[in-house]
């Protein structure tokens, strides 16, 4: 026969059961409390507390708990925590102020290895140094808190923000030179005019290297409806080298004039550059936006620019300002199209796979366009 508690049995108005029938049933109701209202249905109906225990999972302790407060104080009473009252804080502002200054700190600016703090690290490094730093609250600090410190002051050490530093001081100058060109392409293409007397031809120039020539160790395989709905490739690979695309973008006509070589010296980019003078009326001036490569201003090169004077006119782009060549949008569309999981059997192919695909962007040219001129009267506001 099951031990019987020696405490009084729980009497139940109607209302009182309804709601605890309704809260035991809540799906939205706290935990702890849909548990209370259960126990004290239980105990109301006269199940031992052993029986409690197995039907509801709980243990004994909570349920002695609830239904000594619902007998004390009544059910409302069994369904709620005691009030307490909290303890002080026990981590002082000063020793919340080193954990914030450690954690704006760096690892190896302690003589560890590591570059960036994790949580656990940090912990374990606040419990070792906690006593020789004068925070003796901190020798039990737990992850948690370290988080709490860190979340209440916005901090996230694990983490990194990229940001690009302004290294050339001409910066805003030159971007704003960049911008008026396009602006200026912009106007002739609205107005669809141009100058037929001295006519000004504006090629974005650029190179794209490293463009790898990739083999397949075994044939692709073609889909199969209904059974199989993507090309299947061996996920090993041959590496035949890599080449690199020299291209030059008519922000006109949305033509592209490229080449494709093993690598991109000063050689290399002169002869793109003879392709270029080749292509357009020889009484005209090519504008060329640029970056400051080392091919794009070597002496190599200003020996060839000195034979055809007031051909060819630079419009440098800004260091780390490469976002500003527009030819950066043909080699985007290069890579999302025709260069994209690209598999060939040599780098001849590769470049001959290249070649096509840049003949079939010049068979439908798109204009690309600038649109953002906000940054033109950015920068000519703080010229």
């Amino acid at each position: 026969m099951a031990r019987t508690t020696g405490r009084p049995a729980l009497v139940l108005t109607v209302e009182e059961e309804q709601k605890l029938k309704q809260l035991a049933a809540s799906r939205t109701a706290p935990r702890r409390e849909v548990e209370r209202a259960n126990i004290l249905l239980s105990f109301a109906k006269g199940k031992p507390i052993a029986g409690i225990q197995r039907e509801l999972g709980a243990s004994r302790p909570t349920i002695y708990k609830c239904v000594d407060k619902a007998l004390a104080a009544g059910v409302q009473t069994g369904l709620k925590d005691k009030f307490h009252r909290p303890r002080q804080p026990e981590i002082t502002p000063q020793a919340s102020s080193w954990v914030v200054s450690l954690a704006c700190s760096k690892p190896k600016d302690h003589g560890m290895a590591a570059e960036l703090w994790t949580l656990s690290m940090l912990t374990d490094y606040i419990k070792k140094h906690t006593e020789h730093e004068g925070h003796p609250c901190l020798a039990r600090i737990v992850k948690s808190t370290v988080w709490q410190i860190l979340n209440a002051n916005e901090i996230k050490p694990h983490k990194i923000r990229y940001y690009l530093e302004k290294r050339d001081e001409q910066f805003d100058e030159k971007m704003r030179e960049v911008l008026m060109v396009y602006q200026e392409v912009a106007l002739v293409l609205a107005n669809m005019e141009k100058d037929t007397t001295s006519p000004v031809y504006t090629i974005s120039i650029d190179e794209k290297p490293g463009v790898q020539a990739l083999a397949t160790t075994a044939p692709d395989l073609p889909p199969v409806p209904g059974k199989h709905a993507t090309v299947g490739r061996d996920h090993e690979y041959v590496r035949h080298g890599t080449v690199s695309i020299l291209a030059g973008l008519d922000l006109h006509t949305g033509q592209v004039i490229a080449q494709v070589h093993d690598r991109h010296r000063s050689s290399e980019f002169i002869e793109l550059l003879k392709d270029i003078d080749g292509h357009y009326p020889q009484e005209a001036v090519i504008r060329v936006i640029l970056d400051n490569h080392s091919a794009h201003i070597s002496k190599e090169t200003m020996r060839y620019l000195a034979t055809r004077p007031g051909r060819f006119i630079y419009v440098h782009t800004p260091k780390h300002g490469s976002w500003l060549n527009m030819i950066e949008m043909v080699f985007s569309k290069m890579a999302r199209t025709f260069l994209r999981h690209i598999r060939v059997g040599s780098k001849d192919e590769l470049k001959e796979r290249i070649m096509r695909g840049i003949a079939e962007m010049n068979a439908q040219p798109v204009i690309f366009r600038w649109k953002n001129f906000d940054l033109l009267g950015n920068a000519t506001a703080q010229l």
